[in-house]
């Protein structure tokens, strides 16, 4: 059988910043291989050099050397446009949810949809299968102000799925809510990864890295352990 292309295979990637006149490593020289269906969990302090890796993966920002590919594809090798592309096979999940005061629910998941040309059944139908997915079933009309922001984050991960994304990529999914609703976030989590769903989530949370199957630890812009939960 042949074997199945990483979701992420990155090799010896580093990126500099300049501060002023100062560069600064951010990261020196990082290796890793991400597997459809993984959990990763990448955890590190303030200034480790993790959220620099998130913005990579995600093709936010370019490395400054070393190789990113995504599902096989070079990220170096590509224009504006195909760069947003490939940002399409991604979806986000930021700490802070981001959502639109004036869209429902069920607006703000056919948004990506609407921007990926699916036609107004197919996106109404979608998002409402997602909206139930994600326990939302009875809150599909309801605006922002009206949902708790445990039900906030729930939306905000149903419209990150809505293009059918190679993975997600999570930034302090429970950063941002209180901790019974951190566990509710969990437990969802967890079940996408369950239905097949790859997920890449970086925290500086111990507690919240244990849940995923695998945890990449960073310290100082390198990978400083790596281990199955």
């Amino acid at each position: 059988m042949p074997v199945a292309t990483p979701v992420v295979e990155i090799t010896d990637l580093k990126k500099t910043y300049m501060l002023g006149k100062v560069p600064v490593e951010a990261l020196r020289g990082i290796s890793l291989k991400v597997d459809r269906g993984e959990f990763l969990a990448i955890l590190g302090p303030s200034g480790s050099g993790k959220s620099t890796l998130l913005n990579l993966i995600g093709a936010l920002d370019k490395p400054t050397s070393g190789k990113l590919l995504i599902d096989g594809v070079d990220v170096s090798t590509l224009n504006d446009n195909q760069l947003t592309d490939i940002r399409c096979k991604i979806g986000f999940v930021f700490q802070f949810f981001n959502l639109i005061p004036r869209l429902t629910a069920k607006g703000t998941v056919e948004l990506p949809m609407t921007i990926a040309d699916l036609n107004k059944s197919e996106r109404t139908k979608r998002a409402e299968q997602l909206l139930e997915t994600v326990g939302l079933k009875d809150r599909m009309d309801h605006k922002p102000a009206e949902l708790s922001g445990g039900q906030q984050q729930r939306v905000a991960v149903a419209r990150a799925l809505a293009n059918n994304p190679r993975f997600l990529l999570m930034d302090e999914p429970t950063g941002n809510v209180d901790s019974k609703t951190a566990q509710e976030v969990i437990a969802l989590i967890k079940k996408l990864n369950q239905d097949g769903v790859t997920i890449i989530m970086v925290t500086h949370d111990q507690n919240l890295a244990k849940e995923a199957k695998r945890t990449i630890k960073v310290l100082d812009g390198l990978i400083a352990s790596d281990m199955v939960n």
